[in-house]
């Protein structure tokens, strides 16, 4: 395995060092810093199947997977000869083209609350689409959200928002208007009697509640039993709709997203990361009555030039396509746990205080006793252990993503040697903490 221990290469400083003068704290997302672990990120140039390669030629196990897209992994050629194929034909037209019906049909077949469906070109979007309607279809203003959870960074969600947000420590951003914040009730994730008090000091205001299923932007965390039903139940009883945000977990979980696996139906759901294959996307979808709201049909408006993009719409057809073959997700998930699982037999083994967690093709690792069920519990969390065990990782050939708060994804490309390497690298991180 390369030894990283010097750190990045100098060609990773040099364009770290450019990126600093042109985008604001260097990069153009920020989860991409490595401000949450310290250290800089080395630059990469190449990626194929599991296999990150950095500009300096040196490798590295990816565990990020762009952020979720890449269930198959990097360059799988079925989803990357659909890609070229459709560039051929066109990039974009600005028109209806077939590649929105094939998927959107797709998209519908495989959940059974979606019954019809708005591409957008983010998860962002779709979640602010999805509570723009929420709000139109029921007259209230109020939002439900939990804290940790990540909505894309529409201003209604910025309150005590998770992923980057949470990384870099501020869970409310300046430039959301008081008044918009004031619409945002925030309650504890996995908290039933919370939401219950929420719903009724707030009764006939809140238009809608929204959830991760199965939270992954404050680190992998699994809904308690029964929380999701209570969500449901809850919801019907006051009159809100329902919104699973299964931008992470759609297609990742399970093939049937979060909401199949836990048999709890949603009002409305909102996509993204997977449903492209790795090009720009999003969606929201539901009940066919709601969706009627939204124009040129109904008089809710939401618009996007790039909305439906064929190219995307090809890759998240051929990416879902391939992940439906028997066998492959079940591939996938088997993977998974078989990494989580060993990943705990070694923290045991070393006496290291550290628990796995994982949910179908995602993960999670905490320097905890056991696994946290909420946002205080994650932060409560062996935060400085992690920062060094993630440069130890590193050094060692394997890319994990630059927070503690943010889940681990597996992907096709991950067979068993690519999970010995993460094994090993895994083993002499614990001895050097």
């Amino acid at each position: 395995m390369t030894d990283h221990a010097s750190g990045v290469g100098p060609r990773s400083r040099e364009l770290n060092a450019r990126t600093a003068r042109l985008f604001p704290g260097g990069v153009s997302s920020p989860v991409r810093a490595f401000r949450g672990v310290g250290g800089e990120p080395p630059v990469i140039e190449s990626a194929k199947g599991a296999l990150l390669t950095d500009v300096d030629g040196r490798e590295y196990v990816d565990m990020i997977g762009a952020w979720g897209p890449m269930i198959l992994g990097h360059g799988h050629p079925e989803v990357e000869d659909a890609i070229i194929a459709r560039v051929r034909q066109g990039i974009m037209t600005g028109t209806p083209s077939p590649d929105e019906a094939e998927l959107g049909q797709l998209v519908i077949d495989m959940l059974p609350s979606v019954e019809r469906v708005r591409f957008v070109v983010s998860g962002t979007e779709a979640c602010m689409s999805a509570l723009r309607l929420a709000r139109a279809a029921t007259g209230r203003s109020k939002v439900i959200k939990f804290e940790g959870c990540y909505h894309g960074h529409g201003d209604a969600f910025l309150a005590s928002a998770g992923s980057g947000a949470l990384t870099f420590g501020t869970p409310d951003s300046p430039g959301v208007p008081p008044d918009v914040a004031r619409d945002t009730v925030v309650v504890p994730y996995n908290d039933l009697a919370a939401v219950r008090a929420a719903l009724e000091s707030n009764a006939g205001e809140i238009a809608a509640l929204f959830v991760e299923p199965v939270a992954g932007n404050m680190g992998l965390i699994k809904p308690l039993d029964g929380f999701l039903e209570g969500l449901r139940a809850a919801c019907d009883e006051h009159g809100a709709l329902l919104v699973f945000d299964e931008v992470m977990t759609g297609f990742r979980v399970h093939l049937g997203g979060a909401q199949t696996l836990h048999g709890v139906t949603p009002d409305l759901t909102t996509f993204g990361k997977v449903i492209g294959g790795g090009l720009p996307v999003g969606a929201y979808g539901g009940r066919a009555d709601l969706m009627a709201m939204i124009a040129p049909e109904g008089p809710v408006y939401q618009a996007g030039t790039l909305a439906g993009n064929p190219v995307a719409m090809k890759a998240g057809y051929t990416t879902l396509t391939v992940l439906r073959r028997e066998g492959v997700f079940d591939t996938i998930a088997q993977a998974t746990t078989d990494l989580a699982s060993g990943l705990q037999d070694a923290a045991r083994e070393a006496g290291a205080s550290c628990t796995t967690v994982s949910v179908g093709a995602m993960m999670g690792l905490w320097f905890a006793d056991e696994a946290p069920t909420n946002l205080r519990e994650a932060q409560a969390t062996d935060l400085d252990r992690f920062r060094r065990y993630h440069g130890l990782m590193l050094a060692g050939g394997v890319h994990l993503p630059p927070s503690p708060f943010e889940a681990w994804f597996v992907s096709l490309a991950h067979d068993q040697a690519m999970r010995e390497r993460i094994l090993t690298a895994h083993r002499e991180a614990l001895a050097a903490l």
